[in-house]
């Protein structure tokens, strides 16, 4: 059989849809990170603020938040084996963050089942804020997004410095440091590149 010949000008416009699909691909509109990053924040530093004033047990907001994660892990579940099966496009990209994300939310879980049958809370969450920077630099480098990059090195610099702090609302306070360093500040600046990004797509489009 024959193959079909594409002319130049096919065959440029061809070129730049994969160029587009490829820069899609690897932009993030960092909403998932500021989400989360606040979440985390607003956790550690109600939790610091309840060890001072004693509202309710200490890991009350914790457990919370753990609540809200296992429901999002549910919704990620589902969405993974059923409603990924509708569309049209899969990429390897957005294979490569679902299993990356799975696999993260099953090493968090693993985390704090220790932190509740034998790891002191203290050594636990800086072993989490290890697991974050190690997230946060797959993100980065999966996107060639810099400030994640940097973020992620520095997300490790707190999680080092947190082994050493004996009180736990030291500890609390280093996490909050790390997950705005690591996640809040980051899904900012990609939120924003993004919106850029889409407001010239919308002129070019217009052209």
């Amino acid at each position: 059989m024959e193959e079909k010949q594409i002319s130049e000008h096919e065959g440029l416009l061809l070129i730049q849809q994969m160029i587009q699909t490829a820069k899609k691909e690897q932009k993030d509109d960092g909403k998932g990170w500021i989400i989360w990053g606040w979440m985390l924040f607003l956790a550690s530093i109600l939790t610091v603020m309840n060890i001072n004033f004693k509202w309710f047990q200490t890991f009350f907001f914790w457990n919370f938040f753990g609540v809200i994660t296992l429901v999002a892990l549910a919704y990620q579940t589902v969405s993974y084996l059923f409603i990924r099966k509708t569309e049209k496009v899969r990429t390897y990209t957005k294979d490569l963050f679902q299993r990356l994300n799975t696999g993260f939310f099953i090493s968090l879980m693993f985390i704090i089942v220790a932190i509740n049958v034998n790891i002191s809370p203290t050594i636990g969450f800086s072993l989490l804020i290890s697991l974050y920077a190690f997230w946060i630099l797959i993100y980065g480098s999966a996107l060639n997004f810099r400030p994640s990059i940097i973020a992620a090195y520095l997300t490790w610099g707190i999680g080092f410095v947190s082994l050493f702090m004996k009180g736990f609302e030291q500890v609390m306070l280093l996490h909050a440091a790390a997950v705005l360093v690591g996640y809040i500040i980051p899904g900012h600046i990609a939120n924003n590149e993004f919106r850029k990004l889409h407001q010239r797509n919308k002129v070019v489009e217009s052209v």
